[in-house]
């Protein structure tokens, strides 16, 4: 039984990291309905260590452009547009992820109380499902990312930080706003996501060399991290194609939906 219930939170883990409505949320949501707690800060470590490995396997052509950014000379960069631009991303995604950074290291123990409140989690999911909505109203642009426009990115992925308010689906919209062109914008987005995942699981490492998973935990631990690298990964193509098709704001309503079951199920309970 702990197998199954592994293997759902690991799906849902892996879509909801990437698709906007909303992982932590989803998995906060999860959690309760299928009274799954045992498993704690190593699976939570486990699954978002399947998330990164699915956004570097569906952007490796990428990553790896912007690693030999890293080691050409100046000359080459000059010389190669490609390379320019993949070192220019490098240098965009470190700004946009020091205000995660900040957020993370100097308000962790707020946040892990935040988690604690299902209603705003609910509450979070609403907000989700407007800025979904609210990206049909946005005229698609060209507008190349640059060093301000990665610290406002980055800031709207700090307050995600929040549970039920989407990663994704904030930096997405903010970009839009921005200007950025709305397949660069999921493109950054999502490639942003690396060092954000890697210091969350970086956080909870402390925690679970504390406390290590017993040896009976293991096989669900690797079902489920197989299960959010598999569903992340289909869920990073198929956010892909919602977005270059304008269609984001299906996923609004699919929050809004969730929002409203979740604070009428608070509520008559």
């Amino acid at each position: 039984m702990e197998i199954i219930k592994a293997i759902i939170l690991g799906v849902v883990q892996g879509l909801t990291e990437f698709l906007p409505i909303s992982s932590s949320g989803h998995l906060v949501i999860g959690s309760e309905i299928l009274n799954f707690h045992e498993l704690g800060i190593a699976f939570e470590v486990f699954l978002h260590l399947g998330t990164l490995l699915a956004v570097l396997i569906a952007f490796y052509k990428d990553i790896l452009l912007m690693l030999r950014a890293l080691f050409v000379s100046p000359e080459t960069r000059r010389s190669d547009p490609q390379l320019r631009r993949a070192f220019m991303w490098d240098i965009y995604i470190v700004i946009a992820t020091i205000p995660a950074v900040i957020v993370g290291l100097f308000l962790k123990d707020s946040i892990d109380a935040i988690f604690d409140n299902i209603l705003i989690t609910y509450g979070m999911l609403a907000v989700t499902g407007t800025i979904m909505l609210l990206t049909r109203r946005i005229k698609d642009r060209d507008v190349q990312i640059n060093a301000p426009r990665s610290v406002v990115i980055g800031c709207a992925q700090a307050i995600a930080i929040l549970p039920g308010l989407s990663r994704s689906g904030s930096t997405i919209f903010t970009g839009m706003l921005l200007g950025v062109q709305r397949e660069t914008a999921a493109r950054f987005s999502f490639i942003m996501s690396i060092p954000a995942i890697l210091g969350a699981g970086v956080l909870k490492l402390s925690d679970l060399i504390a406390v290590p998973p017993a040896r009976e935990q293991v096989v669900a631990l690797g079902i489920g991290t197989i299960a959010s690298i598999v569903s992340g990964y289909l869920a990073i193509l198929c956010l892909m194609r919602f977005v270059r098709r304008g269609q984001l704001h299906w996923f609004g309503y699919y929050c809004y939906v969730v929002s409203a079951l979740g604070f009428l199920h608070y509520f008559m309970s």
